[in-house]
């Protein structure tokens, strides 16, 4: 690796994280949504996809919000009827949220245009290229998450 090349991914990823932030805040706002709405969607889908029941207790954990703003939170996406409140079979105190069909279109129409822009962006790549890029990725995000649990007191998972 060249002398440069590690200061310079550095800086890349440090303008990929601006800009994708940028891109949520334009398409936040042309929707007129919330960008912690947008968040705890975002919250809510990769749940879904690990099979993880998501509660507002989750949502105040995941989003370092306060217990009012919780509930803003979910009555916002609630009226809006990106969510449904579920009891849970369990326990009945217990209150599940679950994604509604609109919250996964709107999801889907703020960023499936981002999401086709990077795989073009990422289309002429070999494959080996490809699984080299998703492994630092992984590294990358988990050496993300690692550090912001230290920056919140919080011992690394």
């Amino acid at each position: 690796m060249s002398p440069t090349a590690l200061p310079e991914l550095m800086a890349l990823l440090q303008q990929f994280t601006v800009e994708t932030d940028r891109y949520v805040d334009t398409v936040s706002a042309r929707d007129a949504l919330h960008r912690t709405d947008l968040n705890a969607l975002g919250i809510m889908m990769g749940a879904a996809r690990s099979g993880v029941t998501v509660t507002p207790g989750m949502l105040r954990h995941a989003l370092n919000l306060s217990s009012p703003a919780t509930t803003a939170l979910v009555d916002r996406l609630d009226r809006a009827g990106h969510v449904r409140r579920a009891r849970s079979s369990v326990d009945r105190r217990q209150v599940h949220l679950e994604m509604t069909e609109k919250a996964l279109a709107t999801g889907s129409a703020l960023f499936s245009p981002l999401a086709r822009s990077v795989e073009r962006s990422l289309e002429n790549f070999p494959q080996d290229e490809l699984e080299l890029l998703a492994a630092m990725m992984r590294r990358v995000t988990e050496a993300t998450v690692q550090a912001r649990q230290q920056a919140s007191g919080q011992r690394p998972e």
